[in-house]
């Protein structure tokens, strides 16, 4: 289907950036990105089965995102 993939674009970013590539730019691994891609499913079945509404859902994804996006600021200032 051409249009089979919509709306899962934020899910992908999310899960390559969780699974520790940076947003500077740089280079993820393999095994990383299936590491943030496995939370982001865990999420995405996880939340709505404890009864989460769903733009709470999407608050708590976007919470683990801004996580991970402070934990790569803070290990490049680290680094550098």
């Amino acid at each position: 289907l051409p249009g089979g993939g919509a709306g899962f674009e934020m899910d992908a970013i999310a899960g390559v950036v969780i699974g520790g590539t940076s947003m500077a730019g740089g280079t993820g691994t393999i095994a990383g990105t299936m590491i943030g891609v496995f939370i982001i499913s865990i999420l995405k079945t996880g939340l709505p089965f404890v009864g989460l509404q769903t733009h709470y859902q999407q608050v708590a994804t976007g919470l683990v995102l801004v996580v991970a996006v402070f934990a790569d600021v803070y290990r490049n200032r680290k680094k550098n």
